[in-house]
């Protein structure tokens, strides 16, 4: 990185930490500090709910996966604009009417006091650990890529977003949000135009996408029920429907965004505004990776984009082995360069046929090779993270960007993290606040309550930095924050569900139908694990659905089976 690079980078991350600061210097409540003073128009809550989705796993992973994948991935969000509409129609008008802080005031006044409690605890468990993964991903990747010391990086991403956190609540989370979106998509759609001036000059961008299709990657639509394909279209509409609703409906760290709404059609419009925008904004970060895959089809690529593990294998008793793969690759990469540009002057169909075969043939022995170098990594260094397709992205940018540019799209990277992170912590504190402390602790005065939630977010913030120091590199980081909270959100989701719309069923029976449905989901998560061969390969987007339906259907047969029960357990509200 130059002088240039890092004026820019430091440059916005110190404007967006002060400016967040400086513009929510005051609070005169708890709900001015905990809901913004409701007066947030709905294009500020649209940006803040996509901003608190888009955390710097989004940027750093989903380019990395489309390049290995293609874009298949798309299809986990289509369940999205679907949910958003139920939830415009059911959840926030009901959030609003009660004038609640967090979601799961509501189920107090529905079920009783020891439900709100647990499934506000629930909320904290999975919350907490993912908070904890949106500090360490970007930290990780760039410590791997830019040789700068991973605790550091996290306490520093940490402290940052607790200073303004902290001081300012929801309204500093979202008056920050909104520089860092625009920092976001400015950035993306630079490095977007960059791959693009890259490519040979007779590449257009359709003929990059044509190269892309012949190699498989704009594969968009599965329709299979194939179970050990994790991203199908019925994945996506059904598993991922339960996902959003569960994720937007009652996590509180989505929740709190539309809450701030200062009427609930401000709300309802910024929902919208997610649901329009969400399934286009990630299709455009596949097509990033997909444009970096084509770029590498005619420039050299590494053998393996981890440099970490390749400097571990490149200084062990296998270095000579691995120097082979990579020559081999070289005259590889140099055939499949000759490869591309001749396919995309071929005029017949039956030249291109060809062609497209050979590229096949070609990507398939470069596949190969790079499963060899992974072969010999491990055997290098059992413990070395041989998954590379977080690091393709920040590869590329290292590698091929002007200076300065760099500089921006590290900004982009952190500023996703600290935007995503401002959000659950935000949330955590005031769940912690309302639904645990100031619900057992009542009768204090509202500066009480203000400087409490101040601690609560202080101290979550702690331990999300505690998390990321001690957490390890999954398969892919933004697949790892969806299978977390997969686990947790069909229980919660289906809570809410019964509170909804199966009135006859009371307090007790959900409260105990709450403890199985997770132990059992618990249970299933670790033998689909066995089953399929590991954590990477599970279908999880299906516990969703499988969380939701056992939760309601324990519940109404607890119900039926205990008569006997009826109001009075609702006393212990």
């Amino acid at each position: 990185m130059q002088q240039i690079d890092w004026i820019v980078l430091i440059g916005t991350l110190v404007f967006i930490v002060l400016y967040g600061t400086w513009k929510s210097r005051q609070h005169k409540d708890v709900g001015d500090y905990l809901k913004g003073g409701s007066n947030a128009h709905w294009w500020t809550i649209g940006l803040s709910v996509m901003a608190t989705q888009a955390s710097a796993i989004t940027f750093l992973s989903t380019p990395g996966q489309a390049f290995h994948d293609g874009m298949g991935f798309v299809q986990f969000y289509f369940g999205l604009p679907i949910a958003m509409v139920i939830i415009c129609l059911v959840f926030i008008p009901i959030y609003h009417k009660l004038n609640v802080y967090t979601a799961y005031e509501y189920l107090e006044s529905r079920f009783d006091k020891k439900t709100r409690t647990l499934t506000a605890i629930l909320f904290l468990i999975q919350r907490g650990l993912a908070c904890g993964i949106t500090i360490f991903a970007p930290s990780i990747i760039l410590s791997a890529v830019l040789g700068w010391n991973l605790v550091y990086l996290n306490i520093i991403i940490g402290v940052l977003v607790i200073i303004y956190t902290v001081s300012g609540g929801t309204k500093a989370v979202s008056v920050t949000q909104k520089q860092q979106m625009a920092v976001i998509f400015f950035g993306m759609l630079i490095a977007f135009l960059l791959i693009l001036n890259y490519l040979p000059l007779d590449i257009s961008f359709t003929k990059a996408l044509e190269i892309a299709g012949a190699n498989g990657k704009m594969d968009i639509l599965d329709f299979s029920f194939d179970l050990n394909n994790r991203y199908t279209f019925w994945s996506g509409i059904i598993g991922g429907t339960f996902l959003a609703l569960s994720y937007f409906g009652t996590d509180q760290s989505q929740v709190q965004r539309y809450l701030s709404g200062r009427s609930v059609k401000q709300s309802q419009m910024g929902l919208i505004m997610n649901g329009l925008l969400k399934v286009p904004m990630q299709f455009f970060i596949l097509l990033v990776g997909i444009m970096v895959f084509v770029f590498y089809q005619f420039n050299a690529s590494p053998l393996h984009f981890n440099p970490a593990a390749v400097k571990d294998v490149k200084k062990s008793e296998y270095a000579g082995e691995y120097k082979a793969l990579e020559v081999k690759k070289e005259a590889i990469d140099k055939e499949l360069a000759a490869t591309q540009i001749s396919y995309s002057k071929a005029e017949s169909d039956l030249e291109k046929q060809n062609f497209a075969k050979e590229i096949k043939t070609l990507n398939t022995s470069e596949n190969q090779l790079r499963k060899q170098s992974v072969a010999i990594i491990k055997k290098a260094n059992p413990n070395a993270e041989t998954n590379d397709k977080d690091y393709v992205f920040i590869h590329f940018i290292l590698n091929n960007l002007p200076r300065g540019l760099i500089g921006l799209l590290l900004a982009v990277i952190l500023s996703a993290a600290m935007s995503s992170t401002a959000s659950e912590l935000n949330a955590l504190g005031s769940t912690t606040a309302i639904d645990l402390y100031k619900r057992n602790v009542p009768g204090k005065r509202e500066k009480h309550y203000v400087t409490a939630s101040r601690g609560f977010t202080l101290l979550w913030g702690i331990i999300a930095i505690i998390v990321a120091c001690s957490a390890h590199l999954f398969d892919n980081l933004i697949q790892l924050v969806n299978i977390i909270g997969s686990i947790f959100y069909g229980n919660v989701l289906g809570i809410f569900l019964l509170a909804f719309f199966i009135k006859f069923v009371r307090s007790k029976a959900v409260f105990i139908a709450a403890f199985i449905t997770q132990f059992l989901i618990f249970i299933l998560f670790y033998w689909a694990i066995q089953y399929y061969g590991g954590m990477d390969k599970v279908p999880y987007l299906w516990l969703n659905l499988i969380g939701c339906v056992l939760v309601m259907g324990i519940a109404v047969l607890l119900q039926v089976l205990l008569p006997s029960q009826n109001n009075s357990d609702d006393t212990l509200k």
